[in-house]
């Protein structure tokens, strides 16, 4: 695919523009027409997202190289949701209730591994990094109440797919994986 970067720069956004207005709806006074806005801009923009996100992956189907890649990042990212979920029911078992001021940071830190192992089976060290700074400001997001943990997530999206994604994007396969043919004299 040419633009490789494009889902991790729509997903990017999405995250960071549901995480602002999560803030938004906890600590600013807005008008109704203001929460109108916001509630269509969280159904709306996840549609779109999706919808794109489908039509991308059933046309990169017919691109044959790096389809144990993306296998890959399937199931690995398929596999982030499970290990959400199990977060979830060990915190209701443990604590009988769900803290979404603790919730908050441990999902940031598992997407945190899971950016860093999507920048390694990209052979991508930008995400790797990108998934880096994703947990440190999981562990800082831990010092803050949860409206300011969206604060802090938006960021971490903003550094861990936005960047990553644009610079992929301004890059060619080749230059990616490494596997530019230049002919030995």
């Amino acid at each position: 695919m040419k633009k490789q970067g494009t889902l991790f720069i729509l997903w990017g956004c999405l995250l960071l523009i549901i995480s602002l207005i999560r803030y938004i709806e906890m600590r600013v006074v807005y008008t109704f027409f203001a929460e109108d806005i916001m509630n269509l801009f969280k159904i709306i923009l996840p549609v779109i997202v999706i919808t794109f996100t489908g039509y991308y992956l059933i046309e990169i189907r017919k691109d044959k190289r790096g389809r144990s890649k993306r296998k890959a990042l399937y199931f690995l990212w398929i596999s982030l949701i499970g290990c959400m979920v199990l977060i979830n029911l060990i915190q209701y078992n443990v604590l009988h209730q769900i803290n979404f001021k603790l919730q908050h940071p441990l999902f940031m830190a598992v997407t945190a591994i899971t950016i860093i192992m999507t920048g390694v089976i990209l052979k991508f060290f930008y995400f790797s990094l990108g998934g880096v700074f994703f947990g440190i400001l999981a562990l800082v997001a831990s010092y803050f109440e949860l409206p300011e943990q969206l604060l802090v997530e938006s960021l971490a999206w903003f550094i861990a797919f936005v960047i990553p994604g644009f610079i992929l994007n301004n890059k060619s396969y080749d230059e990616i994986t490494n596997t530019k043919l230049t002919k030995i004299k």
